[in-house]
């Protein structure tokens, strides 16, 4: 629940900002006055018009995915990609509804609102994604998360995690061999996989993430549809390190995909 009236709230934001800052474009460019060559009523209607449009572009670049970080370079690349096809789309509709005077239309006034939304969209983004981190991590933890595999890249992963205070809160640790370790990275180690069943119901867990233990990974799916929890599996559990492997589309189809290429380079490197 709190994880929807934030992404309301933060949807309801951007769609404020995105008209907000086309009209102080608009008064930037024409002055603070309302031209009759160029009315202001007609300009914000069609911004109005395109708002939901843009919104939903902006969401296809997947900006508002739960764990994604709004400070990097990627993520102002895709608002900027959402803030040109913004224009592209008021330019269409505005000659559509108002082609009389869509020769008063500033090709300087369309380049300042596409500047101000990416700029400004961008920094509101930073600004608001670690308030939304701490929201969903307060106790009890909105995604309450847990770590199957003691391993060296679960500690990494607990590290980072905790680090930037994702939103998925790890809660627990299980290891299929057991571990002498009564904690890993701060995050209690609850024992072996045969409490699996209790720990998902008692802590209440929305996310699980798979760090090794391979043999285990169909009881693991098995589990996280029967409690209809998301099922996380890091590269490294397939023999995948660093950043080889990249999701990509076959027919239509998601694979993982390790480019031969890179692992060769690697390989004379070593």
């Amino acid at each position: 629940m709190r994880y929807r009236l934030l992404l309301i709230l933060w949807i309801v934001s951007d769609l404020a900002l995105f008209v907000e800052l086309y009209a102080l474009a608009y008064f930037l460019r024409v002055g603070f006055i309302y031209s009759t060559d160029f009315p202001f009523s007609q300009f914000i209607r069609t911004v109005v018009v395109v708002a939901p449009a843009w919104l939903i572009v902006l969401a296809t670049t997947r900006t508002f995915v739960l764990g994604r970080n709004q400070k990097e370079l990627r993520n102002a690349a895709y608002i900027a990609y959402a803030a040109l096809v913004g224009i592209s789309l008021f330019v269409l509709t505005y000659y559509f509804f108002y082609k009389d005077s869509f020769q008063g239309l500033s090709r300087l006034l369309l380049l300042e609102a596409w500047m101000l939304t990416t700029v400004v969209i961008w920094i509101w983004h930073m600004i608001f994604d670690p308030l939304k981190r701490i929201v969903l991590r307060r106790d009890p933890p909105a995604f309450p998360t847990l770590i199957v595999g003691v391993t060296r890249e679960a500690r990494l992963l607990l590290q980072a995690m905790e680090k930037s205070r994702n939103p998925l809160k790890p809660v627990a640790v299980l290891d299929s061999r057991g571990a002498k370790e009564k904690d890993l990275a701060g995050v209690p180690v609850r024992g072996k996989l045969d409490k699996l069943e209790d720990i998902l119901v008692k802590e209440k867990i929305t996310h699980l993430i798979q760090t090794s233990d391979l043999e285990q990974t169909l009881n693991l799916l098995s589990a996280c549809r029967r409690h209809g929890i998301t099922y996380i599996l890091l590269p490294s559990v397939l023999g995948i390190v660093e950043k080889d492997g990249h999701m990509e589309s076959l027919e239509g189809l998601p694979v993982t995909v390790v480019r031969a290429g890179r692992l060769a380079r690697k390989g004379k490197r070593l």
